[in-house]
């Protein structure tokens, strides 16, 4: 009778254990495949629509940082096809929010929650540059320089420097030359990573690889 009851109890342990390497499997696939859709569309409506596929799987996952990580990148991103300025900020604000409860079950900042922050800072000085550029561009600066500090190797920090680099006009440092050193470095970093498994970050690489290529065919005119 005792030995029966402990097999029983391994078995519900293992049954346990299988049920949670279930759900994780579960978030990780829909995860995965939306924001992988995500991160190859063109369409602002497309955008849109997969913003919110990737919100409903947070939703359905709520305490995995992962998925919130994920709904929150997107919303930067749609953000940045919003021309009025505050619905801009609200879309950020949202954000922002799934940022933050990213860091809040992660338990901690790293180099990926900081650099969300810094292209938060770096959309909503995107939105009205002549008169936000002192306050978020010295926070999407700092951000870097923070993230840098903790993980000198991660692309997003140098990709980020040259999109920025990139529209910043030729007259204050700006431009696609200058750019392209951020991009060149970037690509190295993006080279080490993978796409396998989307808890282990690396978005940005398809745009960093099209804003190379672009700088390149200026060089050469």
């Amino acid at each position: 009778m005792i030995a029966m009851k402990k097999i029983m109890l391994v078995s519900a342990m293992s049954l346990g254990i299988m049920s949670t390497q279930a759900q994780d499997q579960d978030f990780k696939a829909p995860l995965k495949a939306t924001w992988d859709a995500f991160d190859t569309t063109q369409s602002p409506e497309g955008k849109v629509t997969l913003s919110n596929k990737l919100s409903l799987v947070a939703k359905k996952w709520p305490n995995e940082w992962a998925t919130h990580f994920y709904a929150g990148l997107s919303k930067v991103y749609v953000a940045y096809d919003v021309k009025d300025e505050a619905k801009h900020d609200a879309i950020l604000d949202e954000a922002e929010k799934e940022r933050d409860e990213a860091v809040s079950i992660l338990g901690k900042e790293n180099d990926e929650t900081i650099v969300f922050s810094a292209l938060i800072a770096n959309a909503r000085l995107a939105a009205n540059p002549m008169q936000r550029w002192q306050k978020y561009g010295k926070i999407f600066t700092d951000k870097l320089k923070e993230a840098s500090e903790k993980n000198p190797e991660n692309p997003r920090i140098y990709y980020l420097k040259a999109v920025s680099t990139m529209f910043t006009p030729k007259a204050f440092g700006g431009g696609k030359k200058a750019a392209m050193p951020y991009f060149e470095r970037a690509a190295g970093y993006y080279a080490k990573e993978s796409s396998a498994d989307i808890t282990k970050i690396y978005w940005g690489k398809n745009w960093n690889a099209y804003f190379l290529e672009q700088c390149k065919i200026e060089d050469k005119e």
